[in-house]
C-alpha cells in the first residue's frame, strides 16, 4: 500500500483501503474539499454519476470526490441532512444509498468490507446528529486557500516522491505562478 504523506488523518485513513487503484489523485488532493477543522475518519472508493471516485467520511459529512484531468466533482451530504443510510452487498462490491431530503444517491461499486464499514459508522453519525438535546454545529468555511510559497513547496514534494512527472510538475509550477 502506497504511503501518501498528506495529512495524519487521511493517511491513516487511506492505510485501511484495500486497495487505493483509480484514488490515487483524489487521496493527495482531498485537503483541497475539507473545511477549516474537519478531519477524515474512512475512506473508501466507488462510483456515483458515473465516474469513480474517493469516498470520504469526516466528521461533519459525507464527500464524494472526483479529481479527473478534464474535470472535478464534489458532492457532500452533511449528516443533518442525511435521512437514511442503506448498504447491499454482493459477493465482493456492494452499493450504498445515501437518502437526503427526498432525494437518493447510490454509490455503486464500494468494496463489500469498506462500504459495510461505511455504512455502520454513517449510521452512528446520523443517529448522533438527530439524538435529543444534540446541538447542531455551525458550518464552517472553506479552508482558505495556501500561500504560493506552500504550494511550491508541495509541489516540489510531490515531484521528489514521485508522484509527478517533470512535465507535470512545470504545468502546475506555472499555474501556480500565474494565479499571482
Amino acid at each position: 500500500m502506497p504511503t501518501f504523506n498528506v495529512r495524519p488523518d487521511i493517511d491513516a485513513a487511506a492505510e485501511k483501503l484495500s486497495s487505493t487503484l483509480g484514488s490515487k489523485r483524489e487521496i493527495q488532493r482531498l485537503p483541497e474539499v475539507l473545511w477549516e477543522g474537519e478531519t477524515v475518519e474512512m475512506l473508501a472508493t466507488g462510483q456515483y454519476g458515473g465516474g469513480a471516485g474517493l469516498i470520504a467520511m469526516t466528521n461533519l459529512r459525507l464527500i464524494f470526490y472526483k479529481n479527473g484531468i478534464m474535470q472535478q466533482k464534489v458532492e457532500d451530504f452533511p449528516y443533518g441532512k442525511i435521512s437514511s443510510v442503506q448498504w447491499q452487498g454482493g459477493m465482493l462490491l456492494g452499493t450504498l444509498t445515501v437518502y437526503t431530503s427526498g432525494n437518493r444517491a447510490d454509490i455503486k461499486s464500494m468494496p463489500k468490507d469498506q462500504g459495510k464499514s461505511l455504512a455502520d459508522e454513517l449510521r452512528r453519525h446520523i443517529a448522533q446528529g438527530t439524538a435529543p438535546g444534540a446541538t447542531s454545529a455551525a458550518v464552517p468555511a472553506p479552508a482558505a486557500a495556501p500561500d504560493v510559497a506552500s504550494r511550491l513547496a508541495t509541489l516540489d514534494q510531490l515531484r521528489g516522491q514521485g508522484l509527478l512527472s517533470d512535465e507535470e510538475y512545470a504545468q502546475r509550477r506555472t499555474q501556480i505562478l500565474d494565479s499571482l
